[in-house]
């Protein structure tokens, strides 16, 4: 299970922090991962962390957001810098079991409930 949190109406250049907490399964192994979907589009790459510290981004934040875990906490954190209009969206942790990156939505078997994001300009 994933709990999300940590979104929230913010000006265009500020910044948030988002986490995610998971409980049961195999966190310390697995990818965690960072989506996003604004209203009418499809859900989005954002960020993607493996067990060893690898991390990937899509371009669209690169230089702006850091994903970042803590395994003793079994938390995964999007710290989001600079943050634009087009940012805004409801964001999404994912899990996946199999510890290969991996950047696609059905990539991932477990989802949490998503945290809304909003930035202002």
């Amino acid at each position: 299970q994933l709990q999300a949190s940590g979104g929230g109406l913010v000006q265009a250049g500020g910044s948030l922090r988002l986490s995610c907490v998971a409980s049961g399964g195999t966190f310390s192994t697995s990818v965690m991962g960072w989506f996003r979907q604004a209203p009418g589009k499809e859900r989005e790459f954002v960020s993607a962390i493996s067990w060893v510290g690898r991390t990937a981004y899509a371009g669209s934040v690169k230089g702006r957001f850091t994903i970042s875990r803590d395994n003793a906490k079994n938390t995964v954190y999007l710290q989001m810098n600079t943050l634009k209009p087009e940012d805004t969206a409801v964001y999404y942790c994912a899990a996946r079991s199999v510890p290969t990156m991996a950047t696609m939505p059905s990539g991932f078997d477990s989802w949490g409930q998503g945290t809304k994001v909003t930035v202002s300009s």
